[in-house]
């Protein structure tokens, strides 16, 4: 037979996927390759659209169809051909599992070995039989407490919260928790005619004609005289009156909860959440779990104790556990010593007072298990966490350093492992650490190709993948491909000023502030009793470890007291987490603390984070904006549009009118496969444009709506000169450094960085400046360094307009030129949450005082 030559390297031959221009390029094998290049330039598109996608297609054609159906798959690669592609594994940045049943430990698999070691090793009461592993699951029928179904919590709705007034009658919204208009009239209608007075106070209504209304589960279905009193009711009975219509009736109670649970309408969960109290389960003491479940014990701790523990802690009491079941063993004595003892004072016995050699052993095996499956996830910053931390309270990078972290223990090898920014949301320190763990991964036989912006990631490439030069349509070139020194060779890359230090933020003096406020013993989750002094009319930057309280003070405490003190609210568009609703009551400690200063000058305070800023591709860049508006009436002044009656209604693809009837303005149609996944095709009618030909027709300066919104925005801000209204918007986008979106392009496509800097853009376009409190929430994350300056210049100007700007940020090089740093720590969790050093940039470094020192010191000198 013919020898086949394996393939050392992996080599891409014409790749078009998105902004690539017919890429060709050869990379290693088991090495640590990064792409990098600015924002847009096509490096997730290279790395994720193309590799991935290709690596994972191919691993697929070998899989059942029937099981084909069940995996999300990336689809099919614009591209000639790969070789020498091994298996491949993608993390990406993103906010995966929403359900808020969803928790550290199940997405990193481990509560399942913690299942088992209390099942197999646990203390347990002496009548009481072994449980099995599902019986330790909040999840399982077995498990869960019977009280409160696997919650933690028990839900009720009070009278005097569904009644705030018993001196008003029904008619007069006696019953506050009632819905308003048709259908609050409805529900006393149907009161009615079950022979209810609704115009007597509600405090003269007999108990238990009150008891019903409120608490019955009962819904009768019947024929109602719409508006009437009782006594008019009665008479038009008697006299055969038509009924108006036939009502149901709710209890307002019944409700209050199952609109909570199941409503899609934020709106309307805040509005009846009013009427809801919230209390620990009285059996299961907010654990979960059944009784049985929760008698047994290691280290003298339930499953619930021991869940809730930060990682670090958990470890070190499993490491003192398995040390002393070892040395049990090893003397061959299973009296009275137990796996878990700390000390005889304590009695944290952990399988019971005459472990047997079986018990003894079935704790270290998991034990040590359950140790190596926690290591990784310690050593990736992440060691503040608990394994019952539910995901919707994670961020993007804490969920992915959790699949890392998964990764690490499946000793695979031979595999691509694709990363996307793995140091997003890590502090220098922290970067520290994950370059180790990736040069662990790589040593076990691994490849990595690795999306990244850190310039210390990039140097410690062993080859680097430079995509530009610009964004959009000015990218999508290989500029480099090469062991890391050879970059600096290339004059058209805009990454190798940053990587040999060359270029970056110009040196900045701290401004003099205008005042100050202070914000006094704040506490919200690991901050306790914080106090601190911020200064109006500066840039502050908040750093610190990753863990250590900075997301709580700045985008939580920081804008809730500061709004309440000016008689403001802040509000949020994170999506809701799904599953069960009744577990989404905020589990955090009640944000308490203080704000004192002089803050006239502020109007308003404006909280800008990276949450998604639509959940459907209808909602797009020139939407969000509100820029699309000014551009469809222009359509609708036309002369044509006039002639035909055309509103600025029809130019949009939200609304019939105007739209592709075909495809309900989404562009695209889906074809079921059946067994292959669903396919989403250019619609036959419209070609992708979303629109009818007839609203196409209706020309503009010579461009259809479809194409407008095909332009990028730097386009498009040619397009428009001397559309005031228009250009405000399009010079906002490119000021955030987002001139490479296309207009049209979807909320869904957008990463968190882009979401949080078209917030931003959109906010900067409004006029009247100088007033606001501006909070953000690592503006520069997911952003090249380039991209970054031009960011960090224009939080400059915004600043020098006089408005006040706070933001988390951990990039070194930007904090160096803030006026104001703030740090906390030292550590992460219950050891962070209090104020190590605040100052000048340079005062702070000097100072020495927490990890950040050394960083910021190195950035400092780097601005000479």
């Amino acid at each position: 037979m013919p020898s086949t030559e394996i393939q050392p390297d992996v080599r891409v031959r014409g790749a078009r996927e998105h902004n690539l221009r017919n890429v060709d390029l050869t990379m290693p094998r088991d090495a640590l390759v990064v792409f990098t290049g600015v924002s847009g330039s096509g490096k997730s598109s290279l790395a994720f659209g193309t590799l991935y996608a290709e690596s994972q297609r191919r691993y697929l054609e070998s899989v059942a169809p029937y099981a084909r159906r069940l995996i999300d798959q990336a689809g099919v690669p614009d591209v000639d051909s790969i070789t020498g592609m091994p298996p491949a594994v993608a993390l990406q940045q993103q906010r995966g599992g929403r359900s808020a049943r969803s928790s550290v430990g199940s997405i990193t698999t481990v509560s399942s070995l913690v299942r088992m070691l209390f099942s197999r090793a646990g203390h347990y009461p002496d009548d009481q039989p072994m449980l099995l592993a599902e019986e330790f699951s909040t999840n399982t029928v077995e498990g869960a407490c019977p009280e409160c179904h696997g919650i933690g919590r028990v839900y009720e709705v009070p009278e005097e919260k569904m009644v705030p007034d018993p001196t008003l009658t029904i008619r007069e919204r006696a019953i506050a928790s009632w819905p308003k208009a048709w259908h609050g009239h409805q529900l006393r209608d149907v009161l009615v005619a079950l022979g209810y007075d609704v115009d007597v106070a509600w405090q003269d209504l007999p108990r238990e004609h009150r008891d019903w209304i409120l608490y019955t589960e009962e819904t009768p279905h019947l024929p109602v005289h719409s508006r009437l009193t009782l006594a008019e009711a009665r008479e038009a009975i008697a006299a055969g009156a038509e009924p108006t219509y036939s009502g149901t009736f709710v209890g307002a109670r019944k409700y209050v909860l199952d609109t909570f649970a199941n409503t899609k309408s934020a709106a309307m969960k805040r509005r009846v959440s009013e009427f809801l109290t919230v209390a620990p389960c009285p059996i299961c003491r907010g654990k979960k779990l059944r009784p049985e479940a929760l008698s047994v014990t290691i280290a003298g701790l339930d499953i619930a104790e021991f869940s809730a523990l930060p990682l670090h802690e958990l470890m070190q009491i499993l490491s003192d556990a398995v040390v002393e079941s070892r040395t049990s063993m090893d003397a061959g004595d299973h009296a009275p010593s137990s796996p878990g003892r700390q000390s005889a004072a304590e009695d944290h016995s952990s399988v019971d007072d005459h472990p047997s050699a079986e018990k003894l052993a079935a704790f270290v095996r998991l034990g040590e298990g359950l140790i190596d499956r926690l290591k990784p996830i310690s050593d990736l910053g992440l060691g503040y966490l608990s394994l019952d931390r539910t995901t919707p309270t994670l961020s993007g990078g804490e969920l992915q350093r959790l699949r890392l972290a998964t990764q690490l223990t499946s000793d695979l090898f031979g595999v691509v492992y694709v990363l996307d920014e793995p140091s997003a949301g890590l502090h220098p320190q922290d970067v520290d650490a994950l370059m180790g763990i990736l040069d662990g991964l790589k040593a076990r036989g691994n490849s990595l190709f690795v999306v990244e912006h850190s310039v210390d990631i990039m140097r410690h490439a062993d080859w680097l993948v430079d995509i530009g030069p610009g964004a959009g349509e000015r990218g999508g070139h290989v500029l480099y491909s090469g062991p890391a020194a050879g970059l600096a060779e290339v004059d058209e890359s805009v990454t190798r000023g940053y990587v040999f230090g060359n270029r970056g933020l110009e040196p900045h003096e701290p401004r003099q502030p205008h005042g100050w406020m202070r914000l006094e013993n704040i506490r919200r989750n690991n901050l306790h009793d914080v106090s601190l002094d911020l200064p109006l009319g500066a840039l502050t930057a908040v750093t610190g470890v990753s863990g250590s309280g900075k997301s709580s003070l700045v985008s939580q405490a920081l804008p809730a007291i500061v709004g309440d003190r000016l008689g403001t609210s802040t509000s949020t568009d994170d999506p809701a987490p799904e599953g069960d609703d009744l577990l989404l009551v905020d589990d955090t400690e009640e944000l308490r603390g203080t704000v004192t200063g002089d803050l006239t000058g502020f109007r308003r305070v404006v909280s800008i984070d990276q949450n998604p800023i639509g959940r459907t591709p209808r909602s797009n860049v020139a939407t969000y904006t509100g820029l699309f508006d000014h551009v469809r009436r222009r359509f609708a002044e036309t002369p044509e549009a006039k002639e035909r009656g055309y509103k600025p209604g029809r130019f949009s693809f939200n609304v019939s009118g105007g739209r592709c009837p075909t495809c309900e303005g989404e562009g695209s149609v889906m074809v079921e496969l059946l067994f292959l996944p669903s396919v989403y095709t250019e619609c036959p009618d419209c070609h992708g444009t979303r629109f009818q030909s007839s609203t196409l027709e209706i020309l503009w300066r010579g461009r259809n709506i479809a194409e407008i919104l095909g332009m990028s925005v730097e386009e498009a801000h040619d397009f428009f000169t001397g559309e005031f209204d228009i250009i405000r918007s399009l010079t906002a986008l490119i000021d955030v450094g987002l001139g490479y979106l296309r207009l049209g392009q979807p909320a869904t496509e957008l990463s968190g960085g882009e979401a949080q800097r078209v917030k931003l853009a959109s906010e900067l376009q409004r006029s009247g400046r100088g007033d606001t409190l501006y909070v953000l929430d690592e503006p520069t994350s997911g952003l090249h360094c380039a991209d970054a300056d031009r960011l960090v210049a224009h939080l400059q100007s915004l600043v020098d307009a006089g408005n006040t700007v706070v933001m988390v940020e951990l990039d070194m090089r930007v904090v160096a030129v803030a006026d104001h740093v703030i740090e906390l720590g030292p550590g992460a969790g219950d050891a962070g949450g209090r104020l190590v050093a605040a100052g000048a940039p340079a005062d702070v470094a000097a100072a020495g005082a927490g990890p950040s020192a050394k960083y910021l010191t190195a950035a400092l000198s780097e601005h000479g």
